[in-house]
């Protein structure tokens, strides 16, 4: 069985994070492991509490993981401070992991700040050059760029910025645009844009995670880049076509809706 690290923080609600890379990875048939880098106290209304985890603490996680059950590729999610960010990139760079995929978390579904102003440097200096592909929703690629998007042709022009700094593939998701749900890929060989409907379901909690844990959960089994992205689009698709409806704010998907016949578990007999 492929093995994916999931390196991230928790979601008490289950919707986001940890939680929902680990549905995720499970639902798409590979085999989860995590690391924890932070402790949220959250629901689908909000996130009320954080306590970032120490960096001497993560190293030792990121330890354990390596020592034995070596990762096919590792999901980088919310890294909270500047110190953790260079450790998981030391690390990762010492047991020289493979298909790196970093979602630049910064802040939460409901408007709070997941990422230490001070380590929005250490993430573009430290992590990116490690990684196979990032995936910045609109607002994280504005930060990483420098540029205002809202346009498809802004979207092209600040995945290309952000690669010539970076030197990694670019996903930059379009979820926060209003008219569709289509996502620019930029390689530094070409562009592929990825079009998808728009689902109208308000419950969209945890679906930056749960699609980069998609795609590194498919760089695993052995897509490339391209494919992984196309599958992870239509199993999130698929996630939100489910209209899960927990919680009193923005719910989370259903992640087990290819698993159970009409989003519906049933009972063994």
């Amino acid at each position: 069985m492929k093995t994916v690290l999931t390196i991230a923080g928790s979601d008490s609600s289950g919707g986001a994070g940890v939680q929902a890379d680990i549905k995720t990875f499970t639902a798409l048939g590979v085999y989860g492991m995590s690391v924890l880098t932070a402790l949220t106290a959250q629901n689908t209304c909000g996130v009320f509490a954080i306590q970032n985890i120490e960096a001497g603490f993560v190293r030792e996680q990121l330890d354990a993981v390596f020592c034995d059950i070596r990762p096919d590729a590792v999901k980088i999610g919310m890294t909270g401070s500047a110190p953790v960010v260079e450790t998981i990139a030391e690390r990762l760079r010492f047991y020289r992991a493979e298909r790196i995929v970093v979602d630049p978390v910064m802040v939460s579904t409901s408007g709070s700040r997941l990422l230490e102003k001070s380590a929005v440097a250490a993430l573009q200096e430290k992590l990116f050059p490690l990684a196979t592909l990032i995936t910045p929703n609109i607002p994280e690629t504005e930060v990483l760029s420098g540029l205002p998007v809202s346009s498809k042709t802004e979207m092209e022009q600040a995945a290309r910025k952000i690669y010539d700094a970076a030197g990694c593939s670019v996903l930059v998701k379009g979820g926060h645009r209003d008219s569709d749900s289509c996502d620019y890929l930029f390689t530094g060989e070409k562009g592929v844009w990825f079009e998808s409907e728009r689902i109208a379901n308000p419950n969209t909690h945890g679906t930056g995670c749960t699609l980069s844990s998609a795609i590194c959960a498919y760089l695993a089994l052995g897509c490339n880049l391209e494919d992984a992205i196309r599958r992870a689009k239509a199993y999130i698709t698929g996630a939100l076509r489910a209209m899960l409806n927990l919680g009193k704010g923005s719910g989370p998907l259903n992640h087990m809706w290819n698993i159970y016949q009409n989003g519906e578990q049933h009972e063994q007999q």
